[in-house]
């Protein structure tokens, strides 16, 4: 769940939507921090420089305090797009410093910072579009820090995108992952639209030890919103 588009909202938006997520009697499992422009293309901010990472790093405590304030306990920092004429390994530079000062707030909180994989298809200037290179980042970002709260956010959908060998992925970073999500491929729509084995995928994790949440950020097409999990068994719906 984002905050929104703005980096810093007023105090009476975030109370807004507190208040909102109380009322509808859910948990916030999830958070990101301030990303630009979501959805689309445009997305992330923490390694583009100028504008877009002084936001960044103005919404760390705005971002970190409203996930207290719930109880939630992961905080998604997605990675800056390339930008043209900026060196590559300057935006990684930037992108670690920021990613330092994100670790320590989660920290602060007792949350898990999650660093995100997307796919290049739909993500071309994306650097981080493969587990490999995400996980390195949490490497990195775990050594700068000592804190050990970094963790790999594993989107499989995104992970298919990009033609990765999903049983591969899961055996060799389950134990590096913070965070699941999950959407059928092709489609991005629920499971059983498309041909990932999803529910074999989900087994799996959990035989590797995952014990945490799985996001469900599919589509859900043309049917009312009460139908979107009708293949998850009732029994399982309230399941972490």
């Amino acid at each position: 769940m984002a905050l929104g588009r703005l980096a810093h909202p007023e105090q009476s938006e975030l109370d807004a939507l507190k208040k909102a997520i109380e009322d509808a009697g859910v948990q916030l499992t999830g958070l990101n921090f301030y990303a630009g422009q979501l959805p689309g293309p445009d997305r992330g901010a923490l390694s583009v420089p100028g504008e877009e990472s002084e936001r960044f790093r103005a919404n760390i405590d705005v971002a970190a305090g409203f996930a207290r304030s719930l109880g939630c306990k992961a905080l998604n920092a997605l990675y800056g797009n390339r930008v043209e004429g900026v060196d590559p390994a300057e935006q990684d530079r930037l992108a670690l410093e920021n990613l330092v000062l994100a670790a320590r707030a989660a920290d602060r909180i007792g949350a898990t910072l999650l660093i995100e994989a997307l796919n290049k298809p739909e993500s071309p200037l994306y650097p981080l579009v493969s587990a490999p290179a995400a996980v390195e980042v949490v490497d990195k970002v775990n050594a700068a820090t000592g804190l050990d709260n970094a963790a790999f956010l594993m989107d499989l959908y995104h992970l298919s995108m990009n033609g990765e060998d999903l049983p591969q992925v899961i055996e060799r970073y389950a134990a590096k992952t913070g965070h699941v999500q999950i959407a059928d491929n092709p489609g991005r729509g629920a499971p059983g639209t498309g041909s990932l084995p999803l529910e074999e995928l989900l087994d799996q994790l959990r035989k590797a030890g995952y014990e945490g949440w799985v996001g469900l950020e599919y589509k859900p097409g043309d049917r009312p919103s009460a139908e979107a999990f009708d293949w998850l068994p009732r029994e399982a719906r309230a399941a972490r």
